[in-house]
């Protein structure tokens, strides 16, 4: 009799792992999507207010058109290809305001440091929410890896998370003073 009081309890301890298992995985879960939903929301920040800039009539044409061309089609990207039109759009950024001089007289220009403000905080916001993304994404394939969560399915049906790769690289020009870009 006591075996099968044994065996009960051990069955129901199991359980009761399966089920904190499956609670801790489905809240990394939820935390992965708010963090991509965050670093969606930061990325569509930086590319709106680049493509601002380029039709603000601040900077000479091509230099506009440039940087145009790189904020829509960042803006525009499909899942498959946003990564690469992402550090497209750092690239040209970086390309933009690799100068300090150009910095300079852009901020000198009526509107011009207000533009400058928004876009250095949009561009050092990126690195900062595809990091939390990234972090969250290791999280749950840890975890998702394990042989116990793998045997009982207890991800269901939510894809295998993937981390988002990409040049974020901010400008040194619109970095702020005294920190590595």
């Amino acid at each position: 009799m006591t075996d099968w009081i044994w065996a009960a309890v051990a069955v129901v301890l199991f359980a009761v792992y399966l089920s904190w298992t499956a609670g801790r995985l489905d809240r990394l879960h939820a935390r992965l999507d708010t963090a991509r939903a965050a670093l969606d929301a930061q990325l569509l920040r930086r590319a709106s207010v680049a493509q601002e800039l380029a039709t603000s009539s601040l900077l000479d044409p091509a230099t506009s058109l440039l940087l145009y061309e790189a904020s829509h089609a960042a803006r525009q990207a499909d899942e498959e290809q946003r990564e690469v039109a992402e550090s497209e759009l750092s690239q040209a950024l970086r390309a933009v305001f690799g100068e300090p001089e150009q910095v300079a007289a852009l901020r000198a220009a009526p509107g011009g440091d207000e533009v400058l403000r928004d876009l250095s905080s949009a561009a050092r916001r990126v690195p900062m929410a595809r990091r939390f993304h990234n972090d969250a994404v290791r999280a749950a394939r840890a975890l998702r890896t394990h042989r116990i969560v793998r045997y009982f399915r207890l991800a269901g049906r939510a894809p295998f998370p993937m981390a988002f790769e990409m040049d974020d690289e901010v400008p040194a020009a619109l970095a702020p003073q005294g920190s590595p870009a």
